[in-house]
């Protein structure tokens, strides 16, 4: 299915145009019958001479619906604009122009519609003004077709002209993640809820379970059954008009704006840094705006950083990627003010004097906003997979960027690590002498790390070595005088068996009592529980890994079982992990990891 919204001045006979085209009628209200006059989106479909299903979205003409008419374009990628031959361009054709401009709509056809009330010569005037007012727009090279929906005349040729623009537009990816625009949502007795809208790109499927996201917040859902058409389907692939009846939502809940998602396939975002494609220059707009995108309207404050780029903080979170469309409109206005692209769904913090204008200037020295350079050399880091859901291209890595399991890093930001762990690691170790190395958790803390998985590029890069937890530069040694081959005794057997902590007599015989094992503890080399056991400093860590398989939650013996240990060891450390908040004690002595 391909799927076209309609666009034109009121009374310019879009409604007319697809009622001819489909014999069905997109005017659903009857106060839409009762006026004359399309107040809402109508919903009707076809088949072309080639066989091809389309369906048109009909959209209101008339200003006071504009925000409808919106709505209705939103999500379209084709569109069927409508202009009466006898009365030419009119107001809201230049408004629906804008609006196709700012949405960045590059296929469409213009049919001059009444052209049985119009002469050749007026055809031809008509035509030459459109030329003119598109001159300008991605809808420029759109061909101009004469059509009357009273005589029938030019139908053809334009059932024919939409095959052959339908077979240019690009196919919608079907294994694309979901992000479907509602447009209606009702309740059907014995079905429940059932929200509409344009499926553009990916497929829904009967039983599936999404996410639905409305102002009050994400919810999931399960796919009850699939409407196209007025037909039941089992799957629905782009680009359809669907119809979705869901499971585990109130249709009081949903409205207008709101959407379907792929679970975690992304990510709600309040504060975007956009450009400029269209109209009043950004810094001459008001702060306070209606933005658009898909079907949804949300008021935003705009900070302006030039002319062409700004800040947008909007009242409610949507799930944006760059390169997504935006139309701003004053809040009172009945216009297009301007067009945005979003161009960063992360933005930097703009805290100091003259910072706006060096944003701007940063922006504008930028050739392609999807490719992520820019993004890693500011951050240092991120996620692949979360650069691919901001809408950044990550078919191949960048150049000066490292590519490291799921990461991709900045080269400097590596230099960086590689110079602050440096340093760390020499004064950690002139500070203190009898510690093997630095644990993990304050490396990490030097480096500014959230990330555990980062940990081992910085350790490479530094040529520094890690073991037990430790991490310290090549050569290091901590001398523990007389103890030293005790402890290192204990080591070797603890790296091999973690939770085959020596008996209290091993350690008498090995000549290692409180003094001794105080020391090691504070190099870092031993870590001591209650009841006298001696574990490794990284025991409760891997204890953590052994417990995370067990069902939760676990006995003391399912633990002692999956540890390989004894209840002398078992208790002390599970005691451990109960008072450093790595377990939960539950009823009957069972525990929980958090």
């Amino acid at each position: 299915m391909y799927v076209i919204a309609t666009a034109g001045h009121v009374d310019h006979g879009k409604s007319s145009l697809v009622r001819a085209l489909t014999d069905m009628d997109p005017d659903r209200w009857a106060e839409e019958k009762r006026r004359g006059l399309t107040i809402d989106l109508g919903f009707v479909w076809t088949a072309l001479p080639s066989g091809a299903d389309v369906a048109f979205v009909d959209v209101p003409g008339h200003e006071k619906f504009f925000g409808n008419m919106l709505a209705g374009v939103g999500p379209a990628s084709v569109v069927l604009f409508v202009v009466a031959a006898d009365e030419g361009w009119q107001a809201q054709s230049t408004d629906h122009r804008d609006a196709l401009h700012a949405l960045g709509i590059e296929h469409g056809i213009i049919a001059l519609t009444r052209s049985d009330r119009a002469d050749e010569t007026r055809r031809a005037e008509v035509a030459a003004e459109v030329r003119t007012h598109f001159s300008a727009t991605p809808l420029a090279d759109a061909p101009v077709i004469p059509v009357s929906s009273h005589t029938g005349e030019g139908l053809a040729e334009l059932g024919a002209a939409l095959d052959e623009l339908l077979a240019r537009v690009p196919v919608p990816a079907i294994d694309a993640p979901v992000r479907l625009w509602i447009d209606r949502c009702f309740s059907v007795k014995g079905a429940g809820t059932v929200v509409t809208g344009t499926l553009s790109a990916g497929a829904l499927r009967t039983g599936a379970n999404l996410v639905i996201s409305t102002v009050a917040g994400d919810k999931p859902v399960e796919i009850r059954g699939l409407h196209s058409e007025n037909t039941a389907r089992e799957s629905l692939g782009p680009v359809t008009r669907a119809a979705v009846n869901l499971r585990g939502v109130d249709a009081a809940d949903i409205h207008r704006g709101d959407l379907l998602l792929t679970p975690d396939a992304w990510r709600g975002i309040d504060v975007v840094d956009v450009h400029r494609t269209f109209g009043t220059a950004l810094d001459e707009l008001p702060d306070n705006l209606v933005i658009h995108c898909g079907t949804a309207r949300v008021e935003a404050h705009l900070r302006p950083l030039s002319a062409d780029f700004a800040r947008l903080r909007l009242s409610r979170r949507l799930p944006l990627v760059i390169l997504d469309r935006l139309v701003l409109r004053s809040p009172g206005g009945l216009h297009v003010s301007a067009g945005a692209e979003v161009i960063d769904v992360r933005p930097p913090e703009l805290s100091r004097r003259g910072a706006a204008r060096k944003r701007a200037e940063a922006l504008a020295e930028l050739t392609s906003f999807r490719n992520p350079s820019y993004y890693l050399q500011r951050e240092g880091y991120a996620r692949r997979a979360d650069l691919e859901i901001d809408g950044y291209s990550t078919d191949a890595t960048p150049p000066g960027i490292i590519s490291f399991h799921q990461w991709w890093i900045a080269a400097r930001q590596v230099t960086r690590w590689k110079e602050t762990l440096t340093t760390a690691l020499q004064e950690h170790a002139a500070a203190n002498p009898l510690a093997r190395g630095m644990p993990r958790k304050a490396a990490l803390n030097t480096l500014g790390l959230k990330e555990e998985g980062l940990l081992p590029v910085a350790v490479a890069a530094a040529h520094a070595e890690e073991s037990a937890g430790l991490i310290h530069l090549p050569g290091h040694t901590v001398d523990l005088g007389a103890a030293e081959p005790a402890v290192a005794k204990v080591e070797r057997t603890l790296e091999k068996d973690p939770f085959a902590a020596p008996a209290a007599h091993e350690l008498k015989e090995l000549g290692l009592k409180g003094k001794e094992l105080a020391a090691a503890e504070r190099a870092g080399r031993l870590l001591r529980l209650k009841d006298g056991i001696i574990v490794l400093p990284d025991a409760p860590h891997k204890a953590r890994e052994h417990l995370a398989r067990l069902d939760q939650p676990f006995t003391l013996s399912a633990a002692r079982q999956a540890l390989g240990t004894t209840r002398r060891v078992a208790i002390p450390l599970l005691e451990y992990l109960d008072a450093h908040g790595i377990t939960r004690r539950g009823e009957g002595g069972t525990r929980t990891l958090r």
